[in-house]
């Protein structure tokens, strides 16, 4: 009986790191997260958390700079567009987390349109659900628990007869 309730408490205490150790994304859904600009001026920046989408195992971030006069973002030989007409510039991209992500913006702030180098960086460890309805991921691990919780109540009235 000790046993199984050892066994069932350190299931408790490591479920909530499991998905940390994995390193793996968590569920389809909308979060946000922290994101860090560096380079170019200095005068650039961008907000931070940003809104971050996961659907089939993408990440995806909405990235909002400070300036409307951002024209495209090239990541990986690739060209994003704004994908708005008002306000500040703001693109959607996919995203790597915590890892360097080099990237070049186009303004055309100064007299003439400019490329300039930038670095973001999305911290996974700042990852949070946007809805109040959560990731799914407690859910999931609720209904794990409840199920070993069946199987050894299950295994220990078989013992008993």
């Amino acid at each position: 009986m000790k046993k199984y309730l050892i066994l069932f408490l350190l299931l408790l205490i490591i479920m909530p790191s499991a998905a940390a150790w994995a390193g793996e994304l968590p569920p389809a859904g909308e979060y946000t997260a922290d994101v860090a600009l560096s380079g170019g001026s200095g005068k650039g920046q961008v907000e931070s958390p940003a809104r971050v989408t996961i659907e089939d195992g993408i990440p995806t971030a909405v990235v909002i700079w400070s300036s409307p006069y951002y024209q495209y973002m090239l990541i990986n030989e690739v060209y994003y567009y704004p994908i708005n007409t008002e306000g500040n510039a703001t693109f959607e991209i996919p995203v790597s987390f915590d890892e360097d992500m080099d990237i070049r913006a186009q303004t055309v702030a100064m007299s003439q349109p400019h490329e300039i180098q930038y670095t973001l960086r999305f911290d996974s460890a700042t990852l949070k659900p946007r809805s109040e309805g959560g990731t799914g991921l407690p859910v999931m691990a609720a209904v794990l628990m409840a199920v070993i919780a069946a199987g050894l109540l299950i295994n220990l009235k078989r013992k008993k007869v």
